[in-house]
């Protein structure tokens, strides 16, 4: 999981470059842009973390009742399903 110090930095950056590049100019203040980045960013790892455990949970749960099912696989499609189920993209 990702800190929310790294998503901080992450989030600043990615302001400070898209302004000096000028592909974006901001019309408010960069602080609120970058507060805005980091708000979306968290949201997204957020929901991300709730996919990966409900997808684990999910994954154990079958593999009990099919023993002969590849639980890394198993979880890989789940993830999968409940990420196209919620629009998201992993």
């Amino acid at each position: 999981m990702i800190s929310e110090k790294q998503i901080d930095a992450l989030a600043t950056h990615l302001v400070h470059g898209l302004i000096a590049s000028g592909v974006i100019q901001p019309k408010a203040d960069e602080k609120d842009l970058i507060a805005c980045v980091v708000e979306l960013m968290s949201a997204n790892f957020e929901q991300e973390t709730r996919i990966y455990d409900e997808a684990d949970k999910q994954a154990e749960s079958l593999a009990r009742q099919n023993p002969g099912v590849d639980p890394d696989r198993l979880r890989a499609g789940i993830r999968q399903r409940l990420a196209e189920k919620q629009g998201f993209v992993l």
